[in-house]
């Protein structure tokens, strides 16, 4: 029992700092996904404002 208490607290902190990881890259993209969601908006409201065409798909 021992031997496996020890490999549990040999490997609690690997996986807590990957796990922190994991979840602070996810805030990271998902913020950027909403930013640049949020510019795009923005963007195509101006463009309507100002009579200019919508900006093509591929760009």
């Amino acid at each position: 029992m021992d031997y496996f208490l020890a490999a549990v607290w040999s490997l609690a902190p690997t996986v807590l700092l990957g796990l922190l990881f994991w979840f602070i890259m996810r805030k990271v993209v998902r913020a950027d996904r909403d930013e640049r969601r949020a510019y795009k908006r923005i963007e195509a409201e101006e463009r309507a404002r100002l009579g200019l065409p919508p900006k093509p798909a591929g760009e």
